[in-house]
C-alpha cells in the first residue's frame, strides 16, 4: 500500500491541473445532482416494526385521520390579559385559511370547541333536568293512574263486572303502557345525557383555552403521517397564520411545525474554522500551508454533503443526516491532510525535492491516512447491522464523507503541494534549509516507571470521575423544551406546560381493540366505560375518544399524561397501558399506544438493544486491522481500552450538560432532558475511529523507532515527540470542528457537537497522550510481542513506510534560490 500511494503521489503531482480539474467536476456533479434530484429532509425520525409504527399503520387504514401528523399552535393575547370577543374571532378566521391549505386536514379551533363544548354541557344539564322533571311527572301520573284502577276495581267488587267499567279497565291499561313507553323514553334519554356528560367530564383535561382565558391552542392535523409533511406545507401553516392574526395577538409553533431544515454555515461552525485556521497558522506559520487542509476539507464536505442530498428525493432522509456528514468530513477532511502537509514540510525542510518529498509523504503519512480512515469507515458502515434505517443512513454518510477525505488527501493534496513548492515554507526556513543541513535531534530520555504509574492513576483517575454521570444517563428524543429559550418551539412548549400542564405537551394515541363492535347506540356508552377506565389508571390527567372505525371494533382515545413527553412518569404510562387489558361487559379490550412519546421510547429501547452487537462488531473488526497495522496483542487491547475510558468519559460529560443542566447558561441548554437516544451509538462508531486514528499515529512513531533499533521504552519517547504536534493541532482542529456544532440550529445536533468535541479533547490529551505512554513505558518489549505463527500469516502493511523509505532514500538537496526569495 505505501508503495502504491507513493507512486500515486507523484503521478497526482505531475499532473496537478488534471486532478484538480478532475475533482472539480466531480464537485459540479454532486452540486448538479442535488438540484436535480434532491428532495426535502424530515425532521422526524422513525423505526419500522416498532409498536408505534404498527399502531400507526393501523391507523391509516382503520382511521385515517388518526394517523396523520400534528402539530400545535399556541395564541396568546399580547399583553397576558384575556382574549378578546374580536380577537377570537380573528383567529378563526385566520385559522379556516390554514384549513384550506394543501397538505392540511383539518384544523381544531379552540373557540368552536370551547363554544360546542359549552353547548353540549348545557345541553346535558337541561336535559337531565328534563329528565328529572318528566320523572317527577310521571311519579305523579303513576300514582293518579294507580288510584284510578283502586277505585275501578272496588267499583267491580261492588256492582260486579259492566261494559262501562270494563272500557275503563282497557283505557287505564293503554294509559299505564304509555306511561310505561315514556318511562323507558325517560331512561334512554337520561342514560345518554349521563354519557354524554361523562364524556364531557373525562375530556376536562384536554382543554383548549385557558382558565385565565389568555390563551389558546389550535390544533392542526395533516394529510401525511408525521414524517412525511414537507417543509413547505410547515412553512405555509406558519405564513397563513403569521399574516392573518389580529393586532394583539401573537402565536408560537410547536416543534412539530417548526423544526428546522438543514442549514449549513451557521456561525457557530464559522467559529469552528476560525479556530482551526489559526491553529494551522500557528503550527505552520505559513497562511498558504494553513489554507491547503481547509480547502481540502471544504472541498470533500462539498462533494459529499451534495452527493448525499442529492437522495433525499427517493431515500427518506432526516436533516441530521447531511450535517453530520459535513461535521465528520470538516474534521477528518482538515486532520489528513494536515497529516502528509507535516510531514511533507518536515521533508522539505531537510533539504529533499519537491516531487520525491511528496511521493514520500504519501507513502508515509497517506499510509497511515488509509489505515486511519479504515477504521472510521468500519465503525460507521457497521451501524448498517443495527437494523435502524435512519442510524444506517447517518452511518453510511458520514461513511463517504470520510472516504471522500481520504481520496481527497491521497489525491488532490499532493496536486495542490506541487503547485505550491517551496512557498508552503515561511521565508527563514527556506533560507535555513537553502544554508544549513539538518541537526541530528537529541536522543530523548524515556520516563522513570514512578512517573509512568503517576500518569495512569492520575489520568484513570480523572476519567472515572467525569464518567460518574453517565450512570444515570436517560436516553430520549429532544422536545420543544430543550430548544433556544428565544425560539417559538421553547415558547410554544414553556407556555403549554404552564396553562394546560406538562402533558399537553405530548398527548398519547390509545386504541382499544373491542372483540365485538360497538355501534349505533352502543359506541358511546363504551366510550364513556373504557374512558372511565383509562382515567384510573396512574399517570393518566385525562382521556377523550377522538373516533372509531365502522365496525366499532377500534376505538381511540387521547390520553394526556400527568408528566411531559420525557418524563419517566410518561415513559412507566406507555408501559402500563401496552400491558393491560379493560374489561367492557363480557369482552376484554386490549390496548395499544401511539404517539410522538411513545415513538420515542420505542427508538430509545431499540437502539439499547442493538448498542452491544454494534460495539462488539466494531471493537473486533477494528482490533484485527490494529493486530495487522501494529503487530502486536497488546497494543490494540490498550488502545481498546483507552478507547473505553474516553467513550464513558464522553457519556458522563454530555449527561451532566444535557441531563444535570450543569454549565447550561454556557451551552445554550434551557431545559435539562434526556440525551439524544441514539447518540451512545454513534459515538461508539465516530470516537472509536477517531481513538484509533491517534493512536496510529502516535503509536506507528513507536512502532518506526522500534524497528529502527530503538529500546522499547525508548521508542515510547520518540514516537510520542515525533507525534505529538501534529497530533496535538489535529485534536485542537477537531475539538473546533466540532465544538462549532454545539451551538447549531438543529436541537439534535448539538448534544452530538459536544460530546464528540468533549470525548476527542480526553482521549487525544488525557488517554493518547498521557496514560497510553505510560502503560507503554511499563509494557516494555512485551508490548510488540507476537506469536511467531501469527506474525508469518499476517501481511506486512508497513503502515509507518520504513521499509518506503528505504527503497526510495533520497539525497537532500539545496533549495532553489528563487524559491528562498
Amino acid at each position: 500500500m505505501a508503495e502504491l500511494l507513493y507512486r500515486l503521489g507523484r503521478f497526482t503531482a505531475r499532473r496537478a491541473w488534471w486532478v484538480i480539474t478532475a475533482w472539480v467536476v466531480v464537485l459540479g456533479l454532486a452540486v448538479g445532482a442535488f438540484v436535480a434530484f434532491g428532495g426535502t429532509m424530515s425532521s422526524t425520525m422513525t423505526i419500522p416494526g416498532t409498536p408505534t409504527e404498527q399502531v400507526t399503520d393501523r391507523l391509516k387504514t382503520e382511521l385515517p385521520v388518526a394517523s396523520g401528523g400534528t402539530g400545535q399552535v399556541v395564541i396568546r393575547a399580547a399583553n397576558g390579559a384575556r382574549l378578546t370577543d374580536g380577537q377570537r374571532a380573528g383567529v378563526s378566521a385566520a385559522l379556516r385559511k390554514v384549513a384550506d391549505l394543501d397538505g392540511v386536514d383539518q384544523v381544531a379551533d379552540p373557540f368552536t370547541a370551547d363554544e360546542a363544548r359549552a353547548v353540549q354541557a348545557a345541553k346535558a344539564t337541561d336535559g337531565l333536568a328534563q329528565v328529572e322533571d318528566g320523572r317527577v311527572r310521571q311519579v305523579k301520573g303513576q300514582k293518579q293512574l294507580d288510584n284510578a284502577r283502586k277505585q275501578t276495581e272496588a267499583a267491580i267488587e261492588q256492582t260486579g263486572p259492566n261494559p262501562r267499567l270494563k272500557a275503563t279497565l282497557t283505557q287505564l291499561d293503554k294509559q299505564q303502557a304509555e306511561l310505561d313507553r315514556q318511562r323507558a323514553v325517560l331512561e334512554k334519554s337520561e342514560q345518554q345525557l349521563r354519557v354524554g356528560r361523562d364524556l364531557l367530564t373525562m375530556a376536562e383535561g384536554v382543554r383548549t383555552i385557558s382558565a385565565d382565558g389568555s390563551t389558546a391552542t389550535a390544533t392542526v392535523v395533516f394529510d401525511l403521517p408525521q414524517q412525511e409533511i414537507t417543509p413547505d406545507t410547515k412553512q405555509a401553516v406558519t405564513r397563513t397564520i403569521d399574516a392573518a392574526l389580529p393586532n394583539g395577538v401573537t402565536a408560537d409553533y410547536s416543534a412539530e411545525i417548526t423544526q428546522g431544515e438543514i442549514q449549513l454555515g451557521g456561525v457557530g461552525e464559522a467559529v469552528g474554522l476560525v479556530v482551526a485556521a489559526i491553529v494551522l497558522i500557528v503550527m505552520t506559520g505559513s497562511l498558504v500551508a494553513a489554507g491547503l487542509p481547509i480547502l481540502n476539507a471544504l472541498f470533500g464536505v462539498g462533494v459529499a454533503v451534495a452527493g448525499a442530498m442529492a437522495l433525499s428525493g427517493t431515500i427518506e432522509m432526516t436533516s441530521v443526516t447531511p450535517i453530520l456528514g459535513a461535521m465528520l468530513g470538516l474534521a477528518v477532511g482538515i486532520d489528513y491532510s494536515l497529516f502528509i502537509l507535516h510531514r511533507h514540510r518536515r521533508q522539505l525542510k531537510a533539504g529533499m525535492s519537491v516531487a520525491e518529498s511528496i511521493g514520500l509523504a504519501n507513502g508515509t503519512s497517506g499510509n497511515a491516512v488509509v489505515f486511519a480512515g479504515s477504521t472510521v469507515l468500519i465503525a460507521l458502515l457497521a451501524l448498517n447491522i443495527t437494523g435502524i434505517p435512519f442510524l444506517a443512513l447517518m452511518g453510511n454518510v458520514g461513511a463517504v464523507a470520510i472516504a471522500v477525505a481520504v481520496l481527497l488527501t491521497v489525491t488532490m493534496t499532493p496536486a495542490v503541494l506541487s503547485l505550491l513548492g517551496h512557498r508552503l515554507l515561511p521565508r527563514r526556513d527556506r533560507r535555513t534549509a537553502a544554508t544549513l543541513p539538518a541537526a541530528a535531534p537529541r536522543a530523548p530520555q524515556p520516563m522513570s516507571a514512578g512517573r509512568a504509574v503517576l500518569r495512569i492513576v492520575v489520568g484513570v483517575g480523572a476519567l472515572a470521575l467525569i464518567a460518574v454521570p453517565a450512570a444515570s444517563i436517560r436516553l430520549g428524543l429532544p422536545t420543544g423544551a430543550s430548544e433556544a429559550a428565544d425560539s417559538t418551539q421553547h415558547r410554544a412548549y414553556t407556555a403549554i406546560t404552564e396553562k394546560f400542564g406538562a402533558g399537553a405537551n405530548g398527548p398519547l394515541i390509545v386504541v382499544a381493540d373491542l372483540p365485538h363492535g360497538r355501534t349505533g347506540d352502543g359506541l358511546a356508552p363504551a366510550q364513556a366505560d373504557l374512558g372511565k377506565q383509562l382515567m384510573k389508571v396512574g399517570g393518566v390527567a385525562a382521556a377523550a375518544p377522538i373516533g372509531a372505525n365502522e365496525r366499532g371494533s377500534v376505538l381511540v382515545f387521547q390520553v394526556v399524561p400527568t408528566g411531559g413527553p420525557t418524563s419517566e412518569s410518561t415513559e412507566a404510562l406507555v408501559r402500563d397501558l401496552r400491558g393491560r387489558t379493560l374489561a367492557l361487559g363480557s369482552d376484554s379490550v386490549t390496548l395499544s399506544v401511539a404517539g410522538s412519546a411513545s415513538a420515542n421510547i420505542d427508538i430509545s429501547g431499540k437502539l439499547a438493544d442493538a448498542l452491544p452487537t454494534y460495539l462488539t462488531l466494531v471493537v473486533g473488526l477494528s482490533l484485527l486491522i490494529l493486530i495487522v497495522v501494529f503487530r502486536s496483542i497488546l497494543v490494540p487491547l490498550i488502545a481498546t481500552g483507552g478507547f473505553v475510558l474516553s467513550l464513558f468519559a464522553a457519556l458522563g460529560g454530555v449527561t451532566a450538560v444535557y441531563q444535570w443542566g450543569w454549565l447550561g447558561a454556557v451551552f445554550g441548554v434551557s431545559d435539562p432532558a434526556p440525551i439524544l437516544n441514539f447518540l451512545p451509538t454513534l459515538l461508539v462508531g465516530i470516537l472509536f475511529g477517531l481513538a484509533m486514528d491517534y493512536q496510529l499515529f502516535l503509536t506507528s512513531g513507536m512502532r518506526e523507532a522500534y524497528a529502527h533499533g530503538a529500546s522499547a521504552r525508548h521508542a515510547v519517547t520518540e514516537g510520542v515527540r515525533a507525534g505529538r504536534a501534529v497530533v496535538t493541532a489535529a485534536a485542537v482542529i477537531m475539538i473546533a470542528v466540532f465544538g462549532g456544532f454545539m451551538f447549531s440550529h438543529l436541537t439534535m445536533i448539538r448534544p452530538v457537537g459536544f460530546a464528540l468535541a468533549f470525548g476527542v479533547l480526553v482521549d487525544a490529551f488525557v488517554v493518547r497522550m498521557l496514560i497510553i505512554p505510560a502503560v507503554m513505558h511499563l509494557a516494555g518489549d512485551r508490548a510488540w510481542w507476537l506469536p511467531r505463527w501469527l506474525d508469518r500469516l499476517l501481511p506486512d502493511v508497513d503502515v509507518e513506510g520504513a521499509n518506503l523509505e528505504r527503497h526510495h532514500r533520497a539525497t537532500p538537496g539545496r533549495i532553489p534560490e528563487d524559491a528562498v526569495r
